[in-house]
């Protein structure tokens, strides 16, 4: 089974490695979903895989890095892309939820990245 906990933060951030004629070399700012997903087994007696809370302690410290600021400042977001950001917070949250399987990241409602794990 699979449940996920979704966070929301706004952020600024440029994409330095793209020409300067892409829109998105310039600063601009995002309302970015995250959602963190979290596979295991049903616990008979809880009746869930884990407690949201859990998800939430784990995710929201990163929550307050990210939030209403600079994506560019931020060690190692430095090329603040979707896949790069999705990559950070997994590296981040992975030893405090051992059963992370998913992280996705939503950067406007149509479009994003889904980080599975890849090469962990």
């Amino acid at each position: 089974m699979i449940i996920y906990k979704a966070f929301t933060f706004a952020a600024a951030h440029r994409l330095p490695q793209v020409p300067q004629s892409h829109k998105c070399s310039v600063m601009h700012g995002h309302t970015f979903r995250i959602e963190v997903c979290v596979r295991g087994p049903l616990q008979p007696k809880a009746g869930w895989v884990m407690d949201f809370a859990d998800i939430a302690v784990a995710f929201d410290p990163l929550r307050e890095t990210l939030d209403h600021k600079c994506l560019n400042d931020i060690e190692g977001l430095e090329n603040p892309t979707s896949e790069n950001i999705a990559l950070w917070v997994w590296k981040r949250v992975k030893p405090l939820l051992p059963g992370l399987c998913r992280i996705v990241v939503q950067e406007s409602a149509d479009s994003g990245c889904i980080y599975e794990g890849e090469g962990e």
